[in-house]
């Protein structure tokens, strides 16, 4: 609020917040109709704004002013095409955008933002800032968007805006979760299932400095792949595949990536028990074995990735450590007894070394992490 106020003199009509997420398992099951187990991050992505003015007219050709903490400024209308705005609030711009298409009534703002997640730490930022802007936007028209709904806008803007074509597991995480808890999403029919933490154990967000930029990556191929496999079994997804159909396909590559989409659906579904359990030594186990799959099946892990998970599983206290996102770079997390957290990182930062064929570009850093609460208005 101080920002908005230092920016434009004025205090804000509506404040917004909604959090970074980082998935505990269940990676790249999402776009497969999977299942996937996230938690809200005690980091936030907050927009302070008002309307530019009090009239419906001329809504789209209005020129709203967003300023961010970290990225500058933006002037942009709705009418514009999103492709030509400044990369970072493509997001803003483009989630408005994706309101107005589909039916709602929303006017232009001016806001300010600011943020401590992480940027390419793999703790979906961009999504934060989707759902926080389509709080804001909502606000302001007086509307209301069902929180499934303002996932798939954020989607979206994703697929269609900038161009990476994931599912809907960081909006849906964002808005959806509950402190204290994890967030179980199927990913088949969007339903939300909150599965209560461990109060014994914190999740640490091990962000080894590298970036990488997904639609740059291999990471739509690895859709398309899933795509093949799963006409090639005639199924609508690889949500509906076994183990048993592996072997019905020929190409070795199709097989690796139903084998760990397979795997991954019934590890999560085990995580959740194991949670509800408190076991905290199979859930440990359980994300070890993901990140083996994403290594070695689905092949997204990447040499810091694999470098880091490694050394955590032999720190002190660590029940079990894996990539998390997208993968090839950014960051992986680890699940460590609560009275061992200072221990580990003290022993993690201490003896990791990046590899030297991926070196990183940003500081190594830890963050410890208990579940937070999903996005919301502030004020």
């Amino acid at each position: 609020m101080a920002a908005f106020r230092d920016t434009f003199g004025e205090t804000p009509q509506v404040v917004a917040r909604a959090p970074g997420r980082v998935n505990l398992i269940g990676e790249h099951t999402d776009y497969n109709n999977g299942f996937v187990l996230p938690m809200a991050l005690p980091f936030d992505t907050v927009i302070a704004a008002s309307p530019l003015h009090n009239s419906t007219d001329d809504r789209a050709g209005s020129t709203m002013e967003v300023y961010s903490e970290g990225f500058g400024q933006a002037r942009f209308t709705l009418s514009d095409d999103p492709a030509h705005t400044v990369t970072w609030a493509r997001y803003v711009h483009g989630t408005g955008v994706m309101l107005a298409d589909a039916g709602y009534e929303i006017g232009p703002w001016r806001g300010t933002i600011a943020t401590d997640i992480p940027a390419g730490a793999s703790l979906s930022s961009s999504a934060a800032l989707e759902v926080a802007t389509g709080l804001v936007f909502g606000a302001l028209a007086g509307i209301a968007v069902e929180p499934t709904e303002m996932a798939r806008l954020g989607q979206r803007v994703e697929n269609e805006i900038m161009g990476l074509p994931s599912g809907m597991l960081d909006q849906l995480a964002s808005i959806g979760s509950v402190a204290g808890h994890a967030t179980l999403i199927d990913c088949a029919d969007l339903t939300i299932t909150p599965v209560p933490m461990p109060g014994d154990a914190v999740i640490v967000v091990l962000d080894t400095g590298t970036r990488r930029e997904l639609v740059e990556s291999a990471y739509a191929d690895r859709q398309a792949s899933c795509m093949a496999a799963a006409r090639a079994l005639g199924y609508d997804s690889l949500r509906d595949a076994t183990l048993d159909d592996i072997e019905r396909l020929d190409d070795p590559v199709l097989q690796a990536r139903t084998r760990h989409v397979v795997t991954e659906n019934a590890r999560t579904l085990a995580a959740v028990e194991a949670l509800r359990a408190d076991d905290l030594s199979v859930l440990g186990v359980l994300m070890n074995g993901s990140h083996h799959s994403l290594q070695f099946d689905y092949e997204v892990s990447g040499p810091a990735l694999d470098a880091i998970s490694e050394l955590a599983r032999n720190c002190t206290g660590c029940f079990g450590a894996r990539m998390t996102g997208g993968g090839f770079a950014g960051g992986a997390i680890a699940l460590v007894a609560a009275d061992k957290v200072e221990a580990f990182c003290h022993e993690l930062l201490e003896r990791y070394e990046p590899p030297a064929e991926q070196p990183p570009v940003a500081p190594v850093r830890l963050y410890p992490a208990m579940a937070s609460a999903g996005a919301g208005l502030v004020a």
